[in-house]
């Protein structure tokens, strides 16, 4: 792995709701914490979480976003108690030094506010972990790739549902952005960062 100039670690979506049993329940989510854990408790100034947070009702959203939640009802602000939008523990420990950024749909991207705090900070490359793989991972790494970041992402560190999905996204991944994004394992990012 070349060296990794300014970089952000970017957590996707470790939160509560996700990790508990709900009907969003990501089942291997603990299996990705200690890594997750490492990667933030050894540089938390430079961890971002970022959370998926529901509305308080269906009709707060616009266009197919409404259908989702109609669909979700249960996982929307008036029926979720609000600490389910939390950070998994240990990780909320870490905030501060580390940040949240909150989003209402899969990608931190929409809006700009995202990358324009990263461009301010002159951050060119991310370290992404987290849930889900297939969904909002794939999303931030995406969207991250078209905005011109480096992504490295700890292939160890995320999970998805279905082991189906996600092994088929880092195959997607590294098979047609392998110029723009590495796999890597937590590990073998650590010896980098470390020795950086």
């Amino acid at each position: 792995m070349k060296a990794l100039g300014c970089w952000r670690h970017v957590c996707v979506d470790m939160q509560r709701m996700f990790a508990e049993q709900t009907p969003w329940f990501v089942p291997w989510m603990d299996r990705i914490l200690p890594q997750v854990r490492e990667v933030s408790g050894t540089y938390p100034e430079q961890t971002i979480f970022t959370r998926f947070v529901p509305p308080r009702r269906a009709d707060d959203l616009w266009g197919e976003w409404r259908d989702y939640y109609r669909k979700w009802w249960m996982m929307t602000g008036e029926h979720l108690p609000s600490e389910m939008v939390e950070l998994v523990q240990p990780l909320a420990d870490f905030v501060p030094p580390a940040r949240v950024f909150d989003k209402r749909v899969y990608s931190p991207w929409i809006g700009g506010r995202f990358h324009a705090a990263l461009a301010d900070e002159k951050v060119t490359t991310l370290v992404l972990s987290g849930g889900e793989t297939d969904v909002c991972v794939l999303a931030t790494t995406l969207g991250a790739i078209d905005l011109g970041y480096r992504v490295v992402l700890l292939k160890d560190a995320v999970c998805s549902g279905t082991d189906e999905t996600h092994d088929a996204s880092l195959e997607l991944l590294n098979d047609r952005f392998s110029v723009q994004l590495n796999l890597s394992t937590t590990e073998e990012f650590l010896s980098v960062a470390t020795n950086a």
